[in-house]
């Protein structure tokens, strides 16, 4: 019996050390795929946009890559119509399954550490959007059903739907601070929205590991999420000089000793031209106790700026470097869609963000001072 056992641990051994440790593997099925369609191998991190690989499907949807890299890293597998990601180092034996008329895109990887990884999170992934599918699809059916009262739908819904995605991006954020040695982890950040959700973004970017940063597009994440820190609840706002309406230099500095709403927006925003009646009824009422605007335009037409200031009545203080999101100031606050707002407080402080009609409101007459 002892020998039976040397015998098989040894057999083990032999074949764990003649595995190929100088390249990796990706192998799949594409099920529904075209035969007649081939399947390319992209790096994630190459600027080339060039498949490092293709290969023909088999009847059955089969296809298989072999590369190298000692690290790992991410890779793109595409038909020319649906793409998943992998992630893979020398090694690994991965194998992807996918349905590509799947309209959710799922998919399933397995074989080394990082895949098996991926396919935890993706399982996590599809927990909380088959919630949203759900939502989704009942708003469609009720719609279908009684189609003039879309509005009263997208009240009730909206929440519901706002809701889950806000369970969603904090199961990705818990993953990915509990997983943080792992590229995974920074797949799955990369999924959460940007807007309204920079303090999750800084927090990962704080808490990644060292080994991640050296990956090319962790690194880069890392340093533009640093910038964001900088204009964080509880910051000194970031002073700046920018052209006024009518050409003179306005500096932030000059506004120390007031609440000031810094309002990024433009004449052709729909949703900034929604929101600025909210921001005309806050100036009015809060006015006379310590708090002004500055209107800040990402617009390059001059002529619409004006004419989107006298058409909604916005008799603050306005500026604006014609250049877009382009601007130094806008890319200064990291904005990346408007409208966006940062309301300082008299020693230059931020203490809130992108506040909203009622928001608003409520957040200024409890925290400024009585008149």
């Amino acid at each position: 019996m002892k020998k039976t056992v040397l015998f098989v641990s040894s057999a083990l051994m032999f074949l764990v050390a003649c595995k190929d440790t100088t390249k990796f593997s990706i192998s799949g099925t594409l099920k529904n795929a075209n035969p007649s369609h081939k399947v390319y191998l992209f790096g994630m991190n190459d600027t080339s946009m060039k498949a490092l690989d293709s290969t023909n499907i088999s009847e059955k949807g089969e296809f298989k890559f072999t590369h190298s890299n000692p690290v790992a890293d991410f890779y793109r597998i595409s038909n020319g119509v649906v793409d998943y990601i992998v992630i893979a180092k020398n090694g690994d034996e991965v194998k992807l399954d996918a349905d590509v008329k799947d309209t959710e895109q799922n998919y399933t990887v397995k074989g080394g550490e990082e895949a098996d990884k991926m396919a935890e999170f993706n399982k996590l992934k599809l927990k909380y959007q088959d919630k949203l599918t759900e939502i989704n699809n009942e708003f469609k059916k009720r719609l279908e059903a009684e189609p003039t009262k879309r509005e009263a739908l997208m009240e009730e819904l909206s929440p519901v739907y706002t809701k889950a995605m806000n369970e969603l991006n904090q199961a990705i954020a818990l993953f990915a601070n509990q997983n943080n040695k792992s590229l995974v982890s920074f797949y799955a950040i990369s999924m959460i929205n940007p807007m309204g959700n920079d303090k999750i973004l800084v927090e990962y970017a704080d808490n990644v590991d060292e080994s991640l940063k050296q990956n090319p597009m962790v690194k880069s994440f890392v340093e533009r999420t640093q910038k964001l820190k900088a204009v964080q609840i509880g910051q000194i706002a970031p002073d700046f000089t920018i052209p006024g309406l009518d050409g003179k230099a306005i500096k932030l500095s000059d506004f120390k000793g007031k609440y000031v709403l810094l309002d990024f927006w433009a004449s052709w925003c729909a949703p900034c031209r929604m929101e600025n009646p909210n921001v005309v009824k806050a100036y009015n009422s809060f006015k006379n106790r310590n708090f002004t605007v500055l209107g800040i335009s990402l617009d390059k037409d001059k002529a619409a700026w004006e004419k989107a200031i006298k058409d909604d009545k916005l008799t603050w203080a306005h500026a604006g470097e014609l250049k877009d999101f382009e601007s130094n100031v806008a890319q200064l606050y990291r904005i990346e869609a408007i409208p966006s707002s940062f309301l300082l407080d008299p020693q230059g402080k931020i203490i809130a963000r992108d506040l909203r009609g009622e928001e608003l409101d409520k957040f200024l007459d409890k925290n400024l001072p009585k008149s």
